[in-house]
């Protein structure tokens, strides 16, 4: 079963939301060359309680932090460390979740601590043009696989790879919810959107080596959580809650 938000939770997870896309804005200043990455998840914890709300991340299966600091070759889900020390050209993508009065919220961002190497920036402006186009199938009556169609097709378009294992979902009551939103799909197929659907949209993806094939997945390290690419190649990935409305997409953690 696919829950549909009722306007008071609608009301919560905008005010969740919020919070969240702060916090991460906050992070993102906070990340500068010679910083740990367990300096940002000490910092992420004291915002999110200041906030009222509780680190949805940590403890969830077993997770130890409040958020995930993701560098270079990994994908999602890198654990902050005192001995991960940020270094200048580093692509980081920074994962946070909260949970306050019984709703969830959750949002992910990736940016370049100090002076870009090449190919960073546009490696990120994939990924957030792959998530601009999902974002814009999220409408009443188009289908989970339009969405996940638009990340994909964008993707190797521009001679990228993304995520097979790893998937957007469903938000709200849960940290994940039905449906999984994949990184690829078919249009016109899986479940149609309604009003009151809150999505959590994340592409990711990396740049696609000349030997790489299109199905060549992204592996977990033997931490159980850190996803890397195939080849050690930088990823980004980018993550954003989407209400469908009847009169189009509502970005819940868009920048104000």
């Amino acid at each position: 079963m696919i829950p549909l938000k009722t306007g008071s939770e609608i009301e919560i997870l905008r005010e969740n939301a919020r919070i969240v896309r702060a916090i991460l804005q906050e992070l993102i200043r906070a990340a500068r060359p010679g910083v740990t990455t367990k300096a940002l998840d000490r910092l992420a914890e004291r915002l999110i309680r200041e906030a009222g709300a509780t680190p949805a991340f940590k403890g969830y299966k077993g997770y130890p932090a409040t958020i995930c600091t993701s560098i270079n070759e990994e994908v999602v889900h890198g654990i902050p460390s005192e001995g991960r020390v940020l270094r200048d050209g580093d692509v980081l993508s920074l994962d946070i979740g909260i949970e306050r009065k019984g709703l969830y919220a959750d949002a992910a961002d990736t940016v370049v601590v100090g002076t870009p190497r090449d190919g960073a920036l546009e490696l990120i402006g994939v990924a957030r043009e792959a998530l601009r186009r999902a974002i814009e199938q999220a409408r009443v009556g188009r289908t989970v696989g339009d969405v996940a169609h638009a990340i994909g097709a964008y993707a190797l378009a521009r001679g990228y790879n993304y995520a097979k294992r790893f998937v957007g979902h469903g938000i709200g009551r849960a940290m994940h919810e039905e449906p999984q939103v994949p990184n690829f799909g078919t249009p016109g197929r899986g479940p149609r959107l309604r009003p009151g659907l809150v999505l959590a949209i994340e592409p990711m993806v990396w740049k696609a080596l000349p030997h790489e094939r299109p199905d060549d997945e992204e592996r977990v390290l033997d931490d159980g959580w850190t996803v890397v690419t195939p080849y050690g190649q930088p990823a980004a990935h980018v993550e954003e809650m989407v209400l469908v409305t009847a009169d189009g997409p509502e970005v819940l953690t868009a920048v104000e």
